[in-house]
């Protein structure tokens, strides 16, 4: 087991953790396995339930410090999310979920973690919960299943990243366009996002874990 150049991450060969916070000690998520390493309490991240594990085991490079602003669009039920809320111990994440069904399940996940700020909204109109998030954040990360997933992720980038902040999309190839090649997807959506002015800093295809997904990093010029 050893500790990763993230905060609070460690891996085991191809098994990520995050340490649970010392106030939801014996807290589990979504039923997964918690073991004790010294004195800390590891919650295993499962790249089959997490897109953002999947990502990190298929060579995500990215940095992430313990006190970010984190703005997650389409946070679900909370599954990563709450990894991420084990990540940023000293910072927050105000993860946006338009369907009232998950949100449900996504506060009793935020009663017990204070650096989550549960917004129901829709992400595609960012204007709409200012009053929540800050005016910059230092990260963004969309896993949203629409058609215009990448013109969401655009605008909540121009309205809350800050300057040289980073940003990632799972695109998800099948919602985009059924016909098309996945690979195709992938290339259109990264040319859509250079055409706005934002740096491809990495793209990684999520098989095993999610087939016909990508995982596309940008940052801002």
């Amino acid at each position: 087991m050893k500790q990763t150049k993230i905060p609070y991450l460690y891996q085991d060969k191809k098994q990520l953790f995050t340490e649970n916070p010392k106030e939801t000690k014996g807290v589990k998520v979504y039923g997964e396995k918690i073991i004790k390493n010294k004195n800390k309490e590891l919650r295993s991240w499962n790249p089959y339930r997490s897109k953002l594990a999947a990502a990190i085991l298929s060579g995500l490079e990215i940095e992430i410090k313990s006190d970010y602003k984190v703005l997650y669009l389409g946070a679900a039920t909370g599954t990563t999310v709450s990894h991420i809320s084990d990540i940023i111990q000293n910072g927050t994440v105000y993860a946006v979920e338009n369907s009232s069904v998950s949100m449900k399940k996504l506060i009793s996940v935020c009663e017990k973690r204070q650096n989550i700020i549960p917004i129901l909204n829709d992400a595609f109109h960012p204007d709409r919960y200012t009053s929540i998030v800050p005016n910059v954040v230092d990260l963004i990360y969309q896993d949203i299943s629409q058609r215009n997933q990448a013109d969401i992720f655009l605008e909540n980038i121009k309205k809350y990243l800050k300057e040289k902040g980073l940003a990632i999309i799972m695109v998800k190839a099948r919602s985009i366009d059924v016909a098309m090649k996945p690979k195709t997807v992938y290339e259109n959506v990264c040319k859509y996002l250079k055409e706005n002015n934002l740096m491809i800093k990495q793209v990684l295809e999520l098989e095993p874990y999610e087939k016909d997904h990508a995982a596309i990093l940008v940052g801002v010029k």
